[in-house]
């Protein structure tokens, strides 16, 4: 089994911890040990929110060392460069096609970066980028708030992974009433990449 490290980052109220949970356990699923860390900072605020999850034959502590996740998911742009230094060189990039303007750019204090400034800094760590537009995909379906699920789905494609580990988990995570359009929101995720 290879050992995998990921690193999730997002914006408070985006579902990074509850896509983190789902990485956890579909890792425990398919048989690693597998363990999980989060920082909410000022979540509740519209803060940044990063989650470190590790799969593998033995994981000793869920924390990942700068420049050595093996995947970075990011569901805001911005967040992608924000925590890109937790990436290693050549590692994977699933950035969400969104942006969540800070209080200090809509204050007028700083700028929100364009995308060609925010691709060109992804492209210093590496090349291996995908960009889905989950929160488009995920209202097209009903609720933007599946949108973390969308990028689960395109997670989950991208590792060549077979989706019904990943499906279980997300039946037994949500309330039953949503457990549908999670599948559906899975489903676009991986076709999406």
């Amino acid at each position: 089994m290879k050992a995998m490290r990921f690193l999730l980052a997002g914006v408070g109220g985006q579902g990074t911890i509850l896509a983190s949970n789902v990485l956890m356990e579909v890792g425990i699923a398919l048989g690693y040990e597998a363990k999980k860390a989060e920082v909410h900072g000022m979540s509740q605020r519209g803060g940044s929110v990063v989650s470190h999850v590790r799969w593998g034959e033995q994981v000793f502590s869920p924390v990942i060392a700068p420049g050595e996740a093996d995947v970075l998911i990011a569901f805001e742009k911005l967040e992608a460069v924000r925590y890109l230094e937790g990436l290693k060189p050549g590692g994977m990039a699933l950035v969400n096609e969104y942006a969540i303007v800070p209080v200090t750019v809509s204050s007028g204090d700083q700028t929100y970066p364009d995308d060609e400034a925010i691709r060109a800094t992804i492209s210093t760590v590496t090349e291996d980028v995908h960009w889905v537009k989950a929160i488009e995909i995920a209202e097209n379906l009903g609720n933007a708030k599946v949108a973390n699920v969308v990028m689960l789905g395109a997670l989950s494609r991208l590792l060549e992974m077979d989706p019904e580990p990943w499906l279980e988990v997300i039946a037994a995570r949500v309330p039953q009433k949503f457990v549908e359009l999670n599948r559906k929101a899975f489903q676009a995720g991986r076709e999406a990449v």
